[in-house]
């Protein structure tokens, strides 16, 4: 928590808004998409779907096969609890509905399902994409899966990540979501496996940058990746992207 804390101090110090971006690219996704002001539709259909899991009392048995939850005592948990404390929150959901609608994203790729809060928004982004997402655990895997069937576009697939990985590289992904293992050299495992995954367009979203401080190395070892070419840094996310006609640049922006 002090980690995180004290990091966070640090993000405020250093972030800027719009008005510190100086190229083209991101000056307009951040103020088109981070900053887009539109009351969307969609967003009260996210806000009821994550609520309607947050007032689910159901208990389910949770087998984590990443570091777990750091307040879990029990495998046995509510899935009103899980949505609290593992759950994408609301906001965080909306931007990702937002990035997936300003980005234009076909295929996608999700590692860590979980109740599917953030699969949901960013089908709902373009309803048209192609998303496969992975769970760990069979059965919030099965629970997701029943949760969201009427979104036929959505493959929700349980699996260890990594045995997963080995079918998914062969395909092109417009936009791929780590958040399922928050240690840092699976992390990096993952994000070197499916570089091969990449193109021009492609963005990959990291998860809880600073989580841990292993989280935060894992970050950095990305943006220093020759193929990465733009990095921007929200604190909770790390966004890479492989524009192969922009200089190589980062930015800490607040939102």
């Amino acid at each position: 928590m002090w980690y995180q804390i004290i990091q966070y101090i640090k993000f405020l110090f250093k972030s800027t808004n719009q008005h510190g971006v100086h190229s083209p690219f991101v000056y307009n996704l951040v103020t088109k998409c981070f900053y887009d002001k539109t009351d969307y539709l969609e967003y009260k259909t996210i806000k009821t779907y994550r609520n309607k899991l947050l007032k689910n009392k159901n208990t389910i048995q949770v087998n984590d096969l990443g570091p777990g939850s750091r307040k879990a005592k029990t495998n046995e948990r509510q899935i009103c609890e899980i949505a609290h404390t593992s759950g994408t929150t609301y906001n965080r959901a909306k931007l990702l509905f937002r990035l997936s609608k300003y980005l234009k994203s076909e295929n996608i790729l999700e590692l860590g399902t979980s109740l599917g809060i953030a699969t949901h928004a960013i089908s709902l982004g373009n309803p048209k994409a192609s998303s496969t997402t992975i769970e760990g655990c069979p059965n919030i895997s099965a629970f997701t899966k029943n949760t969201l069937k009427e979104f036929k576009t959505i493959n929700i697939q349980n699996a260890d990540f990594k045995d997963a990985l080995i079918s998914l590289t062969h395909k092109s992904y417009d936009l791929i979501f780590f958040d399922g293992n928050h240690q840092k050299e699976t992390t990096i495992n993952y994000f070197e496996t499916l570089l091969k995954s990449a193109h021009n367009d492609s963005v990959f979203i990291f998860d809880d940058i600073y989580w841990s401080k292993g989280m935060t190395q894992a970050w950095e070892t990305i943006k220093q990746n020759t193929k990465v070419t733009v990095t921007i840094d929200t604190f909770f996310w790390g966004l890479a992207f492989f524009r192969k006609e922009q200089v190589k640049e980062h930015f800490t922006i607040r939102l």
